[in-house]
């Protein structure tokens, strides 16, 4: 069912519940449109007050609505909406993109944001948090998991459970406060000015002009003025970088590659080389049992009960129970992608690929 409300073109949008998942899109258009089903949909109305709750629920309002989110159970998508947003709890993923100022008190799973004009603050996500562009200040009181930044020109106030990666650019004046459980990785701009107050099992400084201190938990350096304020503190290492390639070593700080995020291209480089690594231990698997296969053929062309070979790491016993030697080398990362690759393009059964593993471990 679709349903179309007019209420001038800065309403207020109040959504109780949504039992399901929510698709909110700011447009240019006056009127709010609705898609729900129809048994499901409740909705009133006072003249630009409208007040909402459904199952699913997809819905277009104008750019300037301010919309205030009581529950949703399901998965939020939340674009284009200009006006003040608030949301108090959300148990599935949380996606937000091109909004204004956002207060967050719990989500759930993972959370997502990219480009706002205004601040962010969150009370509580229970899972990973990733940050982008955003012109205002950003408060995360609790993130149980990791956390990635990237572009944030206000300041910076978050407390986290695992992981954090910051590509930030120090404004003067601005304070930055972020206590890690885990690792915290720093990248800024070679000509930054700041003040780092750094506390840490181990710190490593990637800096011209800054010298690393053997076995130092904790450090003040000022880069250039000193003019904004960094205070980091880790429960394992910090790292700080002016290198624009320092994302390249992610894979070190949580599931970043996962989250969205642009290490400079840190995602789509790992992907291609796995790819590369699963397509050349297949060609290499291919070759080894054509040979295979032929000097079976030969063997029985000879007359032979049984045969053993050996190519290369493949040692094969041709005996009547078929049961492979156990290999001389432990089994390499390319023939265990290669297999995963098989049994994905179900090439082989999982039972299959579970022997085959365990043929090539050594195991029965």
């Amino acid at each position: 069912m679709s349903k179309t409300i007019s209420a001038g073109r800065t309403p207020t949008i109040r959504i109780d519940s949504i039992n399901g998942d929510l698709s909110l899109v700011g447009w240019e258009g006056d009127d709010i449109l609705l898609k729900a089903d129809d048994d499901d949909l409740i909705v009133s109305q006072d003249g630009d007050q409208v007040q909402i709750s459904c199952d699913d629920l997809s819905m277009r309002v104008p750019k300037s609505a301010s919309v205030f989110i009581q529950k949703i159970n399901g998965d939020t998508s939340i674009r284009g909406v200009t006006g003040m947003i608030e949301l108090t709890e959300i148990s599935g993923d949380l996606s937000m993109r091109d909004v204004n100022h956002v207060t967050i008190e719990t989500v759930h799973a993972d959370f997502n944001l990219r480009g706002a004009k205004g601040s962010l603050s969150i009370r509580k996500a229970d899972s990973d948090v990733s940050i982008r562009d955003v012109d205002g200040s950003v408060t995360l009181d609790s993130v149980s998991d990791d956390l990635a930044l990237r572009d944030v020109r206000g300041s910076i106030h978050a407390n986290v459970g695992e992981d954090v990666v910051m590509y930030i650019n120090p404004q003067p004046g601005n304070t930055y406060k972020v206590n890690a459980g885990d690792d915290i990785l720093l990248v800024m701009p070679p000509r930054s000015n700041a003040t780092l107050t750094l506390s840490a099992d181990d710190i490593d400084v990637e800096w011209d002009g800054v010298e690393n201190e053997e076995d130092a938990t904790s450090r003040v350096i000022v880069l250039g003025d000193g003019s904004a304020q960094i205070t980091l503190s880790a429960g394992g290492d910090i790292r700080v970088s002016n290198r624009s390639d320092a994302g390249e070593s992610a894979e070190d700080f949580g599931n970043f590659a996962g989250m969205g995020m642009d290490w400079s291209g840190f995602g789509e480089r790992i992907s291609r080389r796995v790819e590369q690594a699963t397509e050349r231990a297949q060609r290499k698997i291919e070759a080894a049992n054509r040979r295979i296969e032929q000097k079976v053929r030969d063997a029985e062309r000879r007359g032979r009960g049984k045969a053993a070979l050996e190519i290369g790491r493949w040692n094969w016993n041709f005996s009547s129970k078929g049961v492979p030697v156990p290999p001389k080398q432990p089994v390499s990362d390319e023939e265990r992608l290669a297999i995963l690759k098989m049994l994905q393009e179900k090439k082989i059964t999982s039972e299959e690929a579970e022997k085959l593993l365990s043929a090539l471990e050594g195991g029965s």
